[in-house]
């Protein structure tokens, strides 16, 4: 097998330099009705916070959540709710949320919380690691390319 004839999805994303739609092989059609907003305070997270503006001004429901360490809940709540007033500014039906890292992978809790929630839509910035890294530490980005039930729109 030649390694160099096949794309790999997270490379791919994070050289395009573009919003993009991941949709897993079980989805016949994109509902964006439901969102869900994974908020991690990056440069990334607001460009496709920006980017997805046009399906989150749809949504019946959008929700904003961070992940945090249990001493900077306070500072993420801030954080969020700063969010849901950019978004509401531009009509978005929002509500915000702060999780505590778990001993699981912050992917696992963030599809946890989007089967929770009835989302049909993830909307994350991308982040890249070295592959050593990833390899290490996993990746929320590469986490939810092969873990995620619904639709993930991601930015760089």
């Amino acid at each position: 097998m030649d390694q160099f004839h096949f794309i790999d999805p997270a490379e791919a994303m994070m050289r395009m330099g573009r919003p993009t739609l991941l949709v897993p092989d079980h989805v016949a059609t994109l509902n964006a009705d439901r969102v869900l907003v994974g908020w991690k305070d990056t440069r990334e997270a607001t460009i496709a916070v920006r980017n997805a503006l046009p399906f989150l001004s749809r949504a019946s429901q959008v929700t904003v959540v961070e992940i945090s360490t249990s001493d900077e809940q306070d500072t993420a709540r801030h954080r969020v709710r700063d969010v849901a007033k950019y978004l509401q500014a531009h009509a978005v039906k929002c509500q915000v949320d702060v999780r505590v890292h778990m001993a699981e992978p912050d992917v696992h809790q963030l599809v946890r919380l989007a089967k929770d929630e009835g989302a049909h839509l993830i909307v994350t910035g991308s982040y890249g690691h070295s592959r050593l890294g990833e390899w290490m530490f996993g990746g929320v980005t590469r986490g939810l390319l092969h873990e995620s039930p619904v639709c993930v729109m991601m930015s760089h």
